[in-house]
């Protein structure tokens, strides 16, 4: 299956497998999770529906992920829009658009990177903009 053939949750949870080197059975022991929901959750597209929260919960922890990040990649794979406000800057709506297409890596380098970069000006006494 090519990454297009996954939806954001697949590649979450295939990603993050990766990212810390665990198999289908880690994910479900730590998060309390039967071994083929796992599997599934990962290996089947949303097909408009959201898990239920209680799955996403302990996806979340079997993941090590923040839930937040689990349930809007839930809520995209099954056609819903998560935290939709604009905010009328077409350059935020790109890099908005963009994060969901990184992976969780690259993600917490790009976070880590927006904290510094705001710290700065916090620190100088100014604000980007």
């Amino acid at each position: 299956m090519t990454d297009e053939a996954h939806d954001d949750l697949q590649r979450l949870i295939t990603e993050r497998m990766l990212e810390l080197g665990l198999s289908y059975r880690d994910v479900a022991e730590r998060g309390g999770l039967p071994r083929s929901t796992v599997h599934y959750l990962a290996s089947h597209g949303g097909a408009g529906r959201v898990p239920r929260p209680v799955t996403l919960e302990r996806l979340a922890v079997g993941l090590d992920l923040p839930m937040s990040l689990v349930r809007s990649a839930a809520a995209a794979a099954a056609g819903l829009s998560v935290g939709t406000t604009s905010v009328n800057d077409p350059e935020v709506e790109v890099l908005i658009a963009s994060l969901a297409r990184l992976s969780p890596a690259d993600r917490r380098h790009v976070a880590a990177l927006v904290r510094s970069l705001l710290a700065d000006g916090v620190q100088s006494g100014e604000m980007r903009t």
